[in-house]
């Protein structure tokens, strides 16, 4: 996968960043209420995780700015859950103005990132980099304003996204399994090893929303040795998996 460089990331995320800012604006009432494209989330956990997770981004991007380094997030994964939960039960305005104000608090902290502080390491999945936690906003802001449900959704993704996606996700493919997406009318991807391909086709969006698990707008299909064949079994988000895996 093409390199993006810092400037034209900056610009793809700050675009992915107003998508979800608009879409979060909209919510009025019960709407938050209603289920989101994630099983067991209301919009309401949604846009709470929006809010948990724009915040722990731009506390990463500071402290790397600063040469320091602290955890991701406070109280871990667990600390992470009960803020979900809890900011679910707020008044629905009140979630919206808070999510509003971290998205708000992320493209501060995104424009703050010097120029040769790309590289510098955070706590992102362990160690990870600057550019790891501005990925991680795009596929954030992307990905749940798509699970919101509102209109917006993988058709919108731009070419450079769900290529970035299939490198990204790779590491859900089962071990030992060769895929080959062929989205149309571009050029195939080669995705994991092993003896026998499994080739999968359809639009680009709809592959980069099955490999996010996400329901594809399009049909997508699977041929082995020319026969039609099942899609293969995704493992966890990569998040779910410790980083030295």
């Amino acid at each position: 996968m093409t390199t993006l460089s810092p400037p034209a990331l900056t610009a793809f995320v700050r675009e992915a960043v107003d998508g979800l800012r608009s879409a979060i604006g909209s919510l009025e009432g019960a709407a938050m209420a209603e289920p989101s494209a994630l099983p067991g989330w209301t919009r309401a956990h949604v846009v709470a995780h929006v809010d948990g997770v724009s915040r722990a981004i731009a506390r990463q991007l500071e402290h790397a700015r600063r040469g320091t380094r602290v955890g991701f997030y406070d109280g871990g994964m667990e600390g992470r859950n009960e803020r979900i939960a809890l900011g679910a039960l707020m008044a629905p305005a009140k979630l919206a103005e808070r999510a509003l104000e971290g998205l708000d608090l992320l493209e501060r902290a995104l424009g703050d990132v010097p120029d040769d502080g790309w590289d510098a390491l955070t706590s992102f999945r362990g160690e990870g980099t600057v550019r790891d936690c501005v990925l991680g906003a795009w596929r954030e802001a992307l990905i749940h304003t798509a699970d919101l449900g509102l209109g917006a959704g993988p058709v919108d993704w731009p070419s450079e996204f769900s290529r970035h996606l299939f490198d990204f996700l790779s590491v859900r493919l089962p071990a030992g399994t060769r895929v080959v997406l062929q989205p149309t009318g571009r050029p195939p991807v080669v995705l994991g090893t092993g003896r026998d391909s499994t080739v999968i086709t359809g639009m680009e969006f709809d592959l980069a929303a099955w490999i996010a698990g996400r329901e594809p707008s399009g049909p997508i299909r699977a041929t082995a040795s020319a026969d039609a064949s099942e899609l293969p079994a995704l493992g966890p988000w990569p998040s779910a998996v410790p980083a030295s895996a």
